[in-house]
């Protein structure tokens, strides 16, 4: 008898370049739209993070936005955070240490105080599907538009998406101006795309939490 079991599929490591630092809070409140305020909040500790590549600031999400297909729709709303909710903080490797100073410090965003607590640091995911709870929309006025713009700019990237999947619009508030953005999903990419992606991330703006990726459920889940 001859018998051969399937070659054992070998997982590229995934590599420590980019990584989150994840930052346990204490806050009773936080605004709905807190994009702005925590990154200027943020930045105050870590001036770098604006301009440093690989950087950015994801938001705050809690129980009431759900996964950033769903939020409520009240402009001021209010959020409230549980004791499992995180900050997380996108940084190259070697703006691990730097990153740290932000535990114990205490960051106000629209009058509610957030404490951040410890850290943990977490590497990127080599899941093959990805989302962005906001990518940058300026200048498109239809999904199909963004659509096209975004596999333009994965292309440079050397990705080529297979599945991608808009979902909510979301204005971003700025003393300066209202940002336009949507949520984006990609499924079907290769471990090498979605670490690529998440390092790189997508568009601008990457210190309002824009561009950023995260590993996600199924995309078919997600259409259902």
């Amino acid at each position: 008898m001859y018998w051969q079991e399937e070659d054992e599929r070998i997982t590229p490591s995934v590599p420590d370049d980019v990584v989150d630092l994840v930052f346990a809070i204490a806050a009773k409140t936080l605004p709905l739209d807190h994009a702005y305020s925590l990154s200027q909040a943020v930045k105050e500790i870590l001036p770098w993070l604006a301009e440093e590549e690989g950087a950015g600031v994801h938001t705050i999400h809690v129980a009431e936005s759900g996964n950033g297909w769903m939020r409520p729709n009240e402009a001021n709303a209010i959020l409230h955070p549980s004791r499992r909710t995180k900050l997380r903080v996108r940084v190259p490797k070697h703006r691990i240490e730097e990153g740290k100073n932000l535990t114990g410090k205490t960051l106000e965003l629209d009058g509610h105080p957030v404490t951040v607590k410890e850290v943990s640091v977490k590497l990127l995911s080599d899941h093959p599907t990805v989302f962005s709870r906001y990518i940058v929309t300026e200048g498109f006025e239809t999904e199909t538009e963004v659509l096209e713009e975004m596999v333009k700019q994965l292309k440079a990237m050397g990705i080529k998406p297979k599945k991608m999947l808009c979902g909510t619009e979301t204005i971003i508030a700025t003393p300066e101006k209202e940002i336009k953005t949507r949520s984006l999903m990609l499924a079907d990419l290769s471990v090498e795309e979605s670490v690529m992606l998440q390092m790189k991330g997508l568009g601008s703006h990457r210190w309002l939490g824009c561009g950023l990726f995260i590993p996600h459920k199924d995309i078919k889940e997600v259409k259902e």
